[in-house]
């Protein structure tokens, strides 16, 4: 049978290929979405700085521009660590309880306005676009009602003005006392600075002066007990010293060992997985220890800024007898006349000068030694605390074994 003439004049084609709908593009990921999906891991139990850091990989690779990086960490870091500020600043302006994901763009907008110089009205607009669609008008109704009030916030308390957790506050206040908490507390929600070794190796000032406080000498055999991810353990190796890494997980044995080749120094130190408690080591063996203990990390808060929401005040006590029993090891591990540091990142009474006052009881052995000095470092006890500024906060003492 004939097909009838097209209305070119020409017959039609005996099959018709379908056409093909043009390929969808994928939007390029944009500072606030990358944001909003790490606030999600971390709402979810990651950690921020392992999840933010493959996330920007994948979206610069998918074309979100270098310049849009540091945004994004901004965003993150800032909206985790002020969590408790902007919860309060939201509170007076919502018509109901939000669920998790609308309250993450509500915070990561409230952030924008009151923490950014962004204009109020892009804060706003571009935080809707990334809302969810059913949640756009809320979003919007909300964060333009905080916009509008952005006047100096009455706070019920410090820990809700600073955003901690109130009991991080009582304990800082007790151990510096009100001036100095408030101080200190304030210096921690700023971006860290990053600072770099001569060797490269990237470490806060407050950890790079941990290594020369140790003192180790060429020739030396120095024990690190809690070394992951290798900074004090490859400065000190750096020095001439042999260091013996110890860290009870596999993973983390594997960081130390990645940095000491990537810094030349794999001759100079042996990665051992082992528990800090139950050295596989002859006691007396060592010339100097160095104990960089696990502790609540209350003066690298804002270095880390979802430890603040993680750490319990009962997870002091654990954390105490833990560097207790890391401490008698070093103690055990350490010939007669070598010296031990004890260092840890924290600033509550417990974990810097009760660590003191338990080692002087119970290692009558061994003899404080002078601590650290300098402009920032005060006396801390038998030891010295270096309060959280231009660095992290620091507590160290040195002891010599007799």
């Amino acid at each position: 049978m004939n097909r009838p003439p097209s209305r070119s004049g020409r017959s039609s084609p005996r099959t018709s290929s379908p056409v093909k709908p043009p390929a969808a593009v994928r939007p390029v990921p944009t500072a606030r979405l990358v944001a909003l999906a790490a606030l999600a891991s971390v709402d979810g139990g990651a950690f921020a700085n392992l999840t933010l850091p493959p996330l920007l990989v994948k979206a610069k690779r998918e074309g979100m521009s270098d310049r849009d990086a540091p945004l994004t960490t901004e965003l993150v870091y800032g909206t985790i660590r002020m969590q408790r500020q902007l919860d309060s600043l939201l509170h007076p302006h919502l018509s109901r309880t939000p669920d998790a994901e609308v309250r993450r763009v509500l915070r990561l907008g409230t952030y924008q306005i009151h923490h950014l110089r962004i204009p109020a009205h892009a804060a706003v607009s571009e935080t809707v676009a990334i809302s969810p669609p059913k949640a756009r008008g809320f979003v919007n109704a909300v964060l333009r009602q905080v916009a509008a009030s952005r006047a100096e916030p009455s706070h019920r308390s410090f820990g809700e003005r600073l955003s901690y957790p109130d009991w991080i506050v009582d304990a800082v206040i007790a151990s510096l006392g009100k001036a100095d908490a408030v101080d200190v507390l304030e210096a921690m929600n700023v971006a860290a600075a990053v600072h770099e070794r001569e060797d490269g190796y990237v470490q806060d000032l407050a950890s790079q002066s941990i290594g020369p406080f140790v003192g180790a000498r060429p020739g030396e055999l120095v024990l690190d007990l809690c070394a992951a991810p290798g900074g004090k353990a490859t400065a000190m190796a750096g020095s001439g010293a042999f260091v013996v890494a110890v860290d009870l997980h596999d993973h983390r044995c594997v960081l130390v060992s990645e940095n000491a080749v990537r810094l030349g120094l794999d001759s100079r130190i042996a990665p051992v997985c082992a528990d800090g408690m139950a050295l596989p080591f002859r006691p007396a063996t060592f010339d100097r220890v160095l104990v960089d203990a696990p502790c609540s990390g209350l003066g690298s808060l804002r270095r880390r800024p979802d430890a603040r929401w993680r750490i319990m005040r009962s997870d002091v006590a654990e954390l105490v007898v833990l560097q207790q029993s890391l401490l008698a090891a070093a103690a055990d591990a350490v010939r007669p006349g070598g010296t031990i540091v004890f260092s840890a990142c924290t600033l509550t009474l417990e974990e810097t000068q009760g660590i003191d006052e338990w080692a002087a009881a119970a290692l009558p052995h061994l003899t404080a030694l002078p601590p650290p000095s300098g402009p920032r470092w005060r006396r801390w006890g038998r030891g010295s605390l270096l309060l959280p500024a231009a660095t992290d906060g620091m507590f160290a003492v040195a002891y010599r074994r007799d």
